[in-house]
C-alpha cells in the first residue's frame, strides 16, 4: 500500500512539470531561438558576459500570455545558442513593475556594493508605478538599481532607490549603461519623450545630465524607447552607434528599431546624418540591444514581435521569442556608414549543410522541396545570385499558403510577403507585404534566409538589408522554391539542417 501511495505522488509530480521535450515542441514554437517556456515575454534586458556565461534577462509575466506587472526573468548560455532557464531575477514591489534596463560589470567595484572582493554585477532598470499612472501623475517612471554578487544567481534592490528621479515627464525609460573608458565614468542612455537623454556617474548610484538630442531629427511617430549606445571600429577608427526604438513609426508599420552613426565626447552625440536608417526593415524586431561586457564584439538580439498585434499572436501556452543573436559590423557606402548584422558564428554549431550546387541554371524555376523534405520549418538558404535581377523565394506547405521573400528591381527593394503565408485574422493589419531598400551597390546579391517554424530572418547583401517576420502557418512548410523570370544563373546554393536546441 505505502509502495503504491509512492507510485502514484511520483506519477501526481511528475505530471505538474512537463519535460522541455514537450514544452517546445508546441505548434509553431521556434526551436533554436529563445522563447519562455510559458507565459508572456517581451523585451531583452540587462544583457551582460561575465566570466563565460551570457546572461539573458527579458520582461516577463508569469501569470498570462499577455502583458502584465513585469518582472525579469533570467536565462544563460555557454554558446549564445543553447540557453538554461534561471529563476526569475526581479520581482516588482512598491516602486512598481520592473522595466526594462540594463546590466553591467563593476569591475572596479565603484559601485561600493562588494564586501568581500567580489566583482558585484548592477542591474540598471526603470520603476513603473502602475498606481502613480492610474492616478494621472507624469513622473511614475524612475531608474533603480540591483546588485549581485555571485555572478547573476540573486539579487538585492538597492536601498536608496531610485537612483534617478523623473524630472516631471511621461516617458523616462530604458536606461543603457555603458564604461566610458576615457572619462573614467559610466555613461546612462536615456529615452525621454521622444528623444534622448545622457547621463553620466562615477559610481552607479549618483547620476548627472549631460546632454539631450533627438528632437529635430530621426522617426516620430511614436514614443522613443530601449536606446543603446556603444562604438565600432572602422579600419582603425572609433565610430558611435546610437540604437533607438520607436512604437508606432516603424518602416512596415507598428514597432522597430532606428540607428544612428556619429561621434561621442562623454558629453554629447554628434549624428553624422540626421537620416533615418533601420537595423531591420520587417516588422518584428523590436527593442533589441547589444551585450555588455564583450569587449570590441557587439552582439544585438531583439524581441521578436510587435505591439501592433503581440498580445493577439495565435499560440497558446507561450507568446513571445527572440531573434538570433547577431554580430554587428560596419560598412561605408558613399561616404556613409551602415549597420551590417550576421548571426552569431557561434549558430554554426547547430547547422549541418545537407545540399550544395553551384552554376545552377535557373530556367525560370528551381525546386528545391525534395531537398527540404527532411527538414520542414527549420532550414538555412544561402544562394548567391549571379547578377541584381527580380527573384521570388516560395515557401509552401500543403494548405497552399504560402511565404515569398525576394526582390524587386524596379524599385530596388527587398521584400517579404506574408498575404497568405497562413493564420492572419487575429489582427487586420498583419498579412501584408513588406519591404526593405537594397543598400549595396554590389554587382551580385548574396542573400540568407533562416527559417524557423513561425518565422523568417532574412540577411541581404552580408547584412546590409535585413529583415525578421513572424508568420503562423497551418503546417510546417515542406515546399521551397526559386522563381525568376530574368535570372539565367545562380553562382551557388546551400540549404543547410538546423538542430533543435531544445
Amino acid at each position: 500500500m505505502k509502495i503504491l501511495s509512492l507510485a502514484i505522488v511520483i506519477m501526481v509530480l511528475m505530471s505538474c512539470q512537463a519535460p522541455i521535450s514537450t514544452t517546445y515542441n508546441q505548434r509553431h514554437r521556434p526551436q533554436f531561438h529563445f522563447s519562455p517556456s510559458e507565459k508572456w515575454m517581451n523585451d531583452p534586458n540587462g544583457m551582460v558576459y561575465h566570466k563565460g556565461t551570457y546572461h539573458l534577462f527579458y520582461q516577463f509575466y508569469p501569470d498570462s500570455t499577455v502583458w502584465g506587472p513585469m518582472h525579469w526573468a533570467h536565462a544563460t548560455s555557454k554558446d549564445l545558442v543553447h540557453w538554461d532557464n534561471q529563476p526569475i531575477a526581479l520581482f516588482p514591489d512598491s516602486l512598481g513593475y520592473i522595466f526594462s534596463g540594463s546590466a553591467v560589470v563593476d569591475t572596479e567595484n565603484t559601485s561600493g556594493f562588494a564586501r568581500n572582493g567580489e566583482t558585484p554585477l548592477v542591474a540598471i532598470f526603470t520603476h513603473h508605478n502602475m498606481d502613480g499612472e492610474k492616478a494621472g501623475k507624469v513622473d511614475y517612471q524612475n531608474q533603480s538599481i540591483a546588485y549581485s554578487l555571485d555572478d547573476g544567481k540573486t539579487w538585492t534592490k538597492y536601498a536608496g532607490n531610485p537612483v534617478l528621479k523623473n524630472p516631471g515627464i511621461k516617458d523616462f525609460r530604458d536606461p543603457k549603461v555603458m564604461w566610458f573608458e576615457e572619462g573614467k565614468k559610466w555613461i546612462m542612455t536615456l529615452a525621454t519623450l521622444d528623444r534622448i537623454t545622457f547621463y553620466s556617474s562615477p559610481d552607479l548610484k549618483t547620476w548627472s545630465r549631460e546632454s539631450e538630442l533627438g528632437k529635430d531629427f530621426g522617426a516620430h511617430g511614436g514614443v522613443w524607447e530601449c536606446p543603446d549606445l556603444f562604438p565600432l571600429d572602422y579600419n582603425g577608427k572609433k565610430i558611435w552607434v546610437l540604437l533607438v526604438s520607436i512604437n508606432p513609426g516603424g518602416p512596415n508599420g507598428g514597432s522597430a528599431t532606428q540607428y544612428f552613426t556619429g561621434d561621442f565626447d562623454g558629453k554629447i552625440f554628434t549624428p553624422h546624418t540626421t537620416e533615418t536608417k533601420w537595423i531591420d526593415y520587417g516588422t518584428d524586431n523590436y527593442a533589441g540591444v547589444t551585450w555588455s561586457n564583450t569587449g570590441d564584439r557587439k552582439i544585438f538580439m531583439g524581441w521578436m514581435n510587435n505591439w501592433q498585434y503581440a498580445q493577439v499572436v495565435p499560440t497558446e501556452a507561450w507568446r513571445g521569442a527572440l531573434t538570433l543573436p547577431r554580430d554587428l559590423s560596419l560598412t561605408k557606402i558613399n561616404n556613409e556608414f551602415y549597420l551590417s548584422s550576421a548571426p552569431v558564428k557561434e549558430f554554426d554549431n547547430i547547422t549541418s549543410r545537407t545540399f550544395k550546387a553551384e552554376n545552377i541554371s535557373i530556367n525560370k524555376e528551381i525546386d528545391l522541396s525534395e531537398e527540404l523534405k527532411d527538414m520542414p520549418g527549420k532550414f538555412k538558404l544561402d544562394i548567391s545570385f549571379e547578377s541584381v535581377e527580380d527573384f521570388i523565394i516560395i515557401l509552401a506547405n500543403n494548405e497552399k499558403q504560402e511565404l515569398r521573400i525576394g526582390y524587386n528591381k524596379a524599385n530596388n527593394e527587398y521584400f517579404i510577403d506574408r498575404t497568405n503565408a497562413g493564420k492572419s485574422d487575429f489582427e487586420t493589419g498583419f498579412a501584408k507585404r513588406h519591404i526593405a531598400p537594397r543598400i549595396s551597390d554590389a554587382r551580385n546579391i548574396k542573400i540568407s534566409l533562416i527559417v524557423d517554424a513561425a518565422s523568417a530572418e532574412f540577411f541581404a547583401d552580408n547584412g546590409l538589408s535585413v529583415m525578421t517576420d513572424i508568420f503562423f502557418p497551418g503546417s510546417l512548410a515542406g515546399g521551397l522554391k526559386i522563381v525568376s523570370d530574368k535570372m539565367e544563373k545562380i553562382d551557388k546554393i546551400e540549404l543547410s539542417k538546423i538542430e533543435s536546441i531544445w
